[in-house]
């Protein structure tokens, strides 16, 4: 649908040196495929003859009546004062004069220019090479054909991006062109651009042609990992993302130096594993490649066991084992070490106490033995001394003194 167009009309009066009748012709200006409306204004018409004719002087219509063969040119209107014919469905080819003529005793004619506007479709965009990653794109804009010359600019974030124009004419039209060069990075992938065509028949509005970069780039991969510590008889679920343009489709999982385990299930971008034992740990790789590169990630796993304790402890303490994992893999045991040492020094505690106690009574006891033979010896003296005094001797040989 072409909007409402109003016709641009200006008047080109012709007049006689004498005041015989007279001719007004009005330029019109239609948008292509349009109606245009060709008027000739008569004055003091005398009922002479009036002839309309196209660009090419080929008669139209002679007093009203149908001259030339051409259904798209009708009579809507033949008055002594108004001649008026429609034509329809416009082309550029219909450009030109048309002559109103009044034949009298002098020939009176004028001309009516029609003009007509060509608005753009809505411009296409042209790729010449592949956007890649850390290169340059070419974008061209084009508007094919307009009349006059449409107007081109590329648009990015509210911004015009600054291009090379070029216009052709190719003979009733023109065709427009915009060119840019945009360096383009794995961030440009899916940037929105738009070109924007303007043209005066659009009366304000624009034609637009929204793009999308397509920026190829290398494949990116990530595992992502499982959350906690994994032991024996877990399941392990390893995703592998990951991103790259064009997206590979093809995702390879591998285990370093080592085959895959036999209860291992893939699918797709999913690695999993039931029932997770020793002989599982290792090193996992995720491979996806794309036209562009290449790229991996591995993850390393590591099975924690814990051995199963026996019914009844044993008499002795047992030697610690440690059971080791397959190489490349660091695995975790837990043993009785810890209960033995605590029995151990428990133990030793528990005899020093006791050989302290046996020590302190031991000597308690001797001291208390040697306190009661003084004890007897003294009673022992004692008595001597009394059986002294009470006999009253006194030998010559000196007075003995006891102390109590």
């Amino acid at each position: 649908m072409f909007p409402i167009w109003k016709h641009s009309v200006s008047r080109r009066v012709f007049s006689s040196l004498h005041l015989s009748p007279a001719v007004q012709a009005e330029n019109v200006t239609v948008l292509e495929g349009g109606t245009a409306q060709i008027s000739c204004r008569l004055q003091n018409y005398d009922g002479s003859i009036v002839v309309i004719q196209n660009p090419r002087r080929q008669t139209l219509f002679f007093n009203g009546t149908r001259a030339l063969k051409d259904e798209r040119f009708q009579m809507v209107l033949f008055t002594p004062r108004l001649v008026r014919i429609t034509l329809t469905n416009v082309s550029v080819l219909d450009e030109g004069g048309y002559f109103c003529q009044l034949y009298t005793a002098a020939t009176h004619h004028q001309v009516a220019t029609l003009s007509v506007l060509v608005p753009p479709e809505v411009p296409s965009v042209e790729v010449k090479q592949v956007a890649v990653e850390g290169g340059e794109v070419e974008l061209i804009c084009v508007s094919p054909r307009s009349k006059p010359a449409a107007s081109l600019r590329w648009v990015r974030n509210s911004r015009e991006i600054p291009g090379a124009v070029s216009r052709q004419d190719n003979g009733k039209t023109f065709s427009v062109s915009n060119t840019i060069h945009v360096p383009v990075e794995r961030k440009d992938n899916g940037a929105a651009l738009s070109c924007e065509a303007t043209h005066p028949a659009l009366g304000g509005q624009k034609r637009i042609r929204h793009y999308r970069l397509d920026v190829y780039f290398a494949p990116t991969v990530r595992i992502l990992p499982p959350s906690g510590i994994l032991r024996e008889g877990d399941s392990l679920s390893l995703t592998c993302s990951v991103t790259g343009n064009p997206l590979p489709r093809d995702i390879q999982w591998s285990r370093i130096n080592d085959t895959l385990p036999e209860r291992a299930e893939i699918s797709g971008p999913t690695f999993q594993i039931s029932r997770l034992s020793q002989t599982h740990n290792g090193t996992y790789l995720c491979q996806a490649q794309n036209d562009y590169g290449r790229a991996a990630d591995h993850y390393s796993l590591l099975v924690y066991v814990t051995p199963v304790a026996p019914s009844t402890p044993p008499s002795h303490p047992t030697t610690p084992t440690l059971l080791t994992p397959n190489p490349g893999a660091v695995v975790e045991t837990h043993s009785a070490v810890p209960y033995a040492v605590i029995g151990g020094v428990l133990a030793f505690l528990v005899f020093t106490i006791i050989c302290v106690l046996i020590i302190t009574i031991w000597c308690s006891v001797r001291q208390k033995g040697s306190y009661l033979t003084h004890e007897a010896s003294g009673l022992d003296e004692h008595g001597e001394v009394q059986e002294a005094f009470l006999n009253g001797s006194e030998s010559g040989q000196g007075k003995k003194e006891y102390l109590l």
